[in-house]
């Protein structure tokens, strides 16, 4: 063991322990059997650890991709919004268009046509686009039948009163029709 001098210093005369005594490293020895559940523990407290880090990443991975899809979201309503406010504008300009003679001062017809055709360009970039009616098949969930005509077979769209429109692929506003069925 040691020296008896270290002895007396950790047991006193009486030979009850002292708490504040000084001990040496020979008076510790572990054995490589309680090495190796510690070393265990601190592994699985590391891998622990490694899963949780992992865990939170991927959370607020997952996190940041939803608020881009929710800013996304928000932006496209917004848009949709105005998109459908401006419809009426875009009804009016194909009035205005289709009421144009052609006795009408070529410059003031040119004007018009311009500015539509601009409008329609903005909308079209925005992702408005026309919903085709005319001559296809009725489709509840893209057409409002106003008028109904004797015909044959199917239902089918023979005329249109309104434009219908999508706005990036979704209908914001469906043609308002005439159907022979």
């Amino acid at each position: 063991m040691s020296d008896p001098s270290e002895t007396d210093q950790a047991h006193g005369s009486d030979g009850e322990d002292r708490p504040d005594a000084v001990m040496s490293d020979d008076d510790v020895s572990v054995s490589p059997e309680a090495e190796e559940p510690e070393l265990t523990r601190v592994e699985r407290e590391r891998d622990e650890m490694r899963a949780l880090a992992q865990q939170i990443q991927a959370d607020f991975e997952n996190f940041r991709k939803q608020a881009i899809r929710r800013e996304t979201a928000v932006i496209e309503r917004a848009s949709e919004g105005l998109v459908t406010s401006l419809l009426p504008v875009l009804d009016s300009f194909e009035l205005a268009v289709a009421q144009l003679s052609h006795d009408t001062d070529p410059l003031v017809r040119k004007g018009v046509e311009l500015v539509y055709a601009e409008l329609v360009s903005v909308l079209e970039k925005a992702g408005l686009e026309r919903i085709e009616s005319n001559g296809r098949p009725f489709d509840p969930n893209e057409h409002e039948a106003v008028m109904q005509e004797a015909g044959d077979g199917d239902p089918v769209v023979v005329d249109t009163m309104r434009t219908g429109y999508r706005l990036k692929g979704r209908v914001v506003r469906p043609a308002m029709v005439k159907v022979a069925s």
